[in-house]
């Protein structure tokens, strides 16, 4: 099995759940990717009307991720995936996230967060990241509020979907912190 394949899990907590990204889910995150059109400047791919079947056909198909899908009582609220996952160096990154608007400041991307380190942790990963566009206060304010460990910037890390020069702001959390918590 990949290392990836052993993140690969459905994952729940009450009415939350969160699953391997589907074919069949496309249409509702279309939906939902569509609510807050303008965030999209401001993140490495866009998922905005024009741009979504691209990207999604890229997210799923792209053998180093493992997108999964965020269901509130059976409900697509949002998504996110693993990120290139190193079993030998027991690292993996969770990125591509997404909440829809109506999920936002109501404690749910902590809720997914802690399924997903408790997840990671347990496949034996004993690092995850997290990186974030420097312009993105709202995602570093959420990573701070999990307990994940801003580590410093990359300078020009990458270049956007719209041709922005992207600093990335690296974030982590250790297994044991994530224990000791």
């Amino acid at each position: 099995m990949s290392a990836l394949g052993a993140l690969s899990a459905t994952l729940a907590d009450r009415e939350l759940s969160i699953v391997p990204m589907e074919e069949a889910h496309r249409e509702a995150l279309r939906a939902i990717c569509a609510e807050d059109a303008a965030i999209w400047a401001i993140y490495a791919v866009s998922y905005d009307p024009g741009h979504f079947d691209g990207s999604f056909d890229a997210l799923t198909g792209n053998p180093r991720r493992q997108p999964v899908t965020f269901l509130v009582d059976g409900e697509i609220a949002g998504m996110t995936a693993w990120i290139d996952a190193d079993h030998q160096r027991r690292v993996v990154e969770i990125g591509n996230t997404y909440l829809a608007p109506k999920w936002r400041g109501t404690g749910m991307n902590r809720r997914t967060k802690k399924l997903l380190l408790d997840h990671g942790f347990a496949c034996g990963y004993r690092r995850i990241e997290l990186k974030v566009d420097s312009r993105n206060l709202r995602s570093q304010a959420a990573c701070a509020k999990i307990g994940a460990v801003r580590e410093g910037v990359i300078r020009a890390d990458r270049i956007t979907w719209n041709g922005h020069v992207r600093d990335t702001v690296l974030f982590s959390i250790l297994a044991d912190e994530w224990r000791a918590r």
